[in-house]
């Protein structure tokens, strides 16, 4: 029933969605991925060998530099328990769709774990829930047979309803959109032995957010890196302690 409301919202509202689209497009600022290492090593301990994919954020659009982006605060983190060989691939304006065709022209390189921050561009594009559900699929195959991930670490999409450029009702109604894809990343996840879900649930208010009022600032950045590499550190930990396991059985 939420959907079909939704769909004759948006309907009703289309004149006006599509005014509102146009003076976002127009009005919003342009900033730039920050400059800054996007592949690297640093750390001491058990090796971990860490891709990062996504969209802007995940690119480090809001902040001035790569290191107080998610990449840079993530791996300095990680690296008080690993040692981190590090890759950041991530382009401003990025779907789902993108990144699955930008990463099979990638070198088939391994890694442990792969965190994934997309859903923004999916969601301005009112990408159908079906489909989107589809492609992360899809996304995931292609990191488990082409990168050989052992964990793959989804970032939730971000809650667009409280992003501070939009005017509504656009904010409504991509807000709308932005919980009903989460909600279909979460049960994908939930299904899936090897991957986690990280809620994007932080503050979003002006003085969080980027001078743009639609990328994260730094406190953002910072608060994200944080659940995002307490997933990472309590997955390897469980899974290092049932390898453990099971050799001490076939030792027996």
């Amino acid at each position: 029933m939420g959907l079909v409301l939704d769909v004759v919202a948006r309907t009703a509202l289309l004149p006006v969605l599509i005014a509102q689209a146009v003076s976002v497009r127009k009005k919003a600022m342009k900033l730039p991925e920050p400059p800054g290492a996007r592949r690297g090593q640093l750390g001491d301990g058990p090796d971990l060998k860490l891709l990062i994919v996504g969209d802007s954020s995940a690119a480090g659009v809001g902040v001035e530099t790569q290191q107080e982006a998610l990449s840079g605060q993530v791996t300095t983190q990680l690296a008080g328990t690993y040692c981190v060989d590090w890759c950041l691939v991530a382009r401003t304006g990025f779907t789902t769709r993108d990144t699955i065709r930008h990463l099979q022209g990638q070198n088939d390189k391994t890694y442990d774990v792969i965190v994934v921050a997309l859903g923004v561009n999916d969601v301005t594009r009112l990408l159908p829930l079906g489909l989107w559900r589809k492609q992360v699929e899809q996304l995931a195959g292609l990191l488990r047979v082409q990168f050989g991930a052992q964990h793959i670490c989804f970032s939730g999409v971000p809650p667009m309803g409280g992003f501070p450029l939009l005017p509504n009702p656009l904010r409504w109604v991509l807000g709308r959109h932005s919980i009903r894809l989460d909600q279909g990343l979460r049960r994908f996840v939930a299904a899936q032995p090897d991957c986690s879900y990280v809620a994007l649930d932080l503050p979003l208010d002006q003085s969080a957010m980027a001078i743009d009022g639609f990328h994260p600032g730094a406190q953002v950045y910072a608060a994200w890196a944080d659940r995002i590499s307490a997933a990472i550190i309590e997955r390897q930990s469980k899974d290092d302690l049932q390898q453990s396991g099971e050799i001490v059985s076939q030792v027996r």
